[in-house]
């Protein structure tokens, strides 16, 4: 079976949020796919397209059970078990991100933070302890961190993505402004905010919907 594109496993991650608002607002245990597509602005097709990588859900007529839906994509999305997260790189962005209480309800739990400034070694940010980068491997193994998020400047991205590779992390979510590349045993995904915004403005610049 043809594996599902990086586009739609973002939709199933939208797909699961409705769903869970729908599951806190709803009376009806079900919705169709024309309902869900609904929700979020997309067609029917594209939703049933989807969902169609990964087998049947629901039932000519009677639509989508939400409570089993929600359960399913959380299971595609490897949301059914906790994972341990590590942030690297507590400033601005870093510390909102400590401060972020919806990685927890994912089952996402940010368990430490590294930085390099002496001033924020051995301290707690919104709960969590801050760690000098000479004590990533010891904790990365103790807390048996999986993913890592990268929210440092340009010039400290590349030494703290080595040394997370050589500490064995299977995951490392990319915020600093600098494309990075990792050994094919790490899935790195890299997220540049200027870009995104690069896109924006191009599109608000030419009229482009």
């Amino acid at each position: 079976m043809k594996k599902p594109s990086r586009d739609t496993i973002s939709r199933m991650a939208l797909y699961l949020r409705a769903l869970q608002e729908l599951s806190k607002a709803r009376t009806s245990p079900t919705i169709s796919s024309q309902d869900l597509a609904k929700e979020l602005n997309i067609s029917s097709d594209q939703l049933r397209r989807d969902l169609w990588y990964f087998g049947q859900f629901g039932r000519r007529g009677v639509g989508y059970s939400i409570e089993s839906l929600k359960s399913k994509i959380s299971q595609i999305l490897g949301l059914n078990r906790s994972w341990n997260v590590c942030i690297c790189g507590v400033g601005n962005l870093g510390s909102a991100l400590l401060a972020y209480k919806g990685f927890k309800e994912h089952s996402l739990n940010i368990v430490a933070a590294f930085d390099v400034d002496p001033r924020k070694i051995y301290k707690k940010k919104s709960g969590i302890m801050i760690y000098p980068l000479g004590d990533m491997k010891k904790i990365v193994r103790s807390r048996a961190i999986e993913i890592a998020i990268i929210a440092t400047p340009t010039a400290g991205a590349l030494l703290i993505l080595n040394k997370l590779v050589s500490c064995k992390v299977k995951a490392i979510l990319n915020f600093a402004p600098v494309k990075l590349t990792a050994p094919p045993s790490v899935k790195l995904r890299n997220v540049d905010l200027s870009t995104e915004l690069f896109n924006l403005t191009h599109f608000l610049s030419h009229g482009v919907r």
